[in-house]
């Protein structure tokens, strides 16, 4: 067990504690907070790390003095800052994973996300997400949760359609050439691309294979809001919230934004990757 893990289980167990010292249920805790009874559960037993706003309200419910929610906070905000381990977060299963996803992106009005090698799992189809998912619990040995994490992960688009929030992708050419599934799954995956483009929400930048790019694209990245980016590495997950770094990111994505193409002339690039599955 990681020590990332293990504090984890530490903070879950200390949750569960306030708890059942207020005389609640995980039920009764679920409809105070109007969450799923199945995120108390995640969050007591470890398997989804508790944001700043969860242990707040938490603590709120439950009657905790302030010096308590302090410590919570503090334990929080110390297992989001850390690097945290792929295989370990994978063990506890595809679907919470996606779950501690949607949680994320409940919280963020301004998405912006470069992808060079993957399509990004927003915008992703079902079928394309069920392939993506069995080579990931191959790699990882994860849980096998397929099922559930497709579920999730589609029940996590419909943010989407939320005129409240605005998104931004750029993608490479190269990343939707990338064959992560069969030829006829590819295209219904272009298919849904061309669809969400459309969306008045939704920047959709294709960069083409053709251009010059400013950088080399070791690794996409999630910036949330002005706040957060996320980085995914093969074995690890970074979270960086110092200004610097998410100020670094935002001019990266910039750059990338600059030479992509957007609206007509990146569904053009789209629709000749089409005529290529065909």
């Amino acid at each position: 067990m990681t020590s990332f893990q293990q504090a984890r289980i530490d903070l879950g167990c200390r949750l569960r504690g306030l708890r059942e010292a207020a005389h609640l249920s995980g039920k009764d805790l679920a409809e105070r907070l109007r969450w799923q009874p199945s995120k108390v559960s995640r969050l007591e037993n470890a398997r989804q790390t508790p944001t700043e706003d969860d242990v707040v309200v938490w603590a709120q419910a439950v009657g905790a003095p302030p010096e308590v929610t302090d410590e919570l906070i503090a334990r929080s905000m110390a297992l989001l800052e850390r690097h945290d381990d792929w295989k370990q977060r994978h063990r506890g299963g595809l679907a919470a994973l996606q779950e501690d996803i949607r949680d994320l992106e409940a919280r963020t009005t301004l998405f912006r996300v470069f992808e060079p090698g993957i399509v990004v799992g927003l915008l992703q189809t079902s079928e394309y997400a069920r392939h993506v998912f069995r080579k990931v619990r191959r790699l990882y040995s994860a849980d096998d949760q397929i099922d559930a994490a497709v579920r999730v992960r589609m029940q996590r688009q419909e943010i989407l359609y939320d005129r409240s929030r605005t998104f931004r992708f750029v993608v490479t050419e190269a990343a939707l050439r990338t064959r992560l599934a069969p030829a006829d799954v590819m295209r219904g995956q272009l298919d849904r691309l061309l669809a969400v483009s459309t969306l008045p929400n939704v920047g959709f930048g294709v960069v083409p294979l053709a251009a010059e790019l400013p950088s080399a694209p070791v690794n996409g990245f999630w910036i949330y809001n002005e706040s957060m980016v996320g980085v995914a590495t093969m074995t690890k997950d970074l979270v960086l919230r110092d200004p610097d770094d998410v100020a670094f990111y935002i001019r990266a994505f910039d750059d990338y934004a600059k030479v992509a193409e957007f609206d007509e002339s990146g569904r053009e690039v789209i629709i000749r990757l089409l005529h290529h599955y065909r």
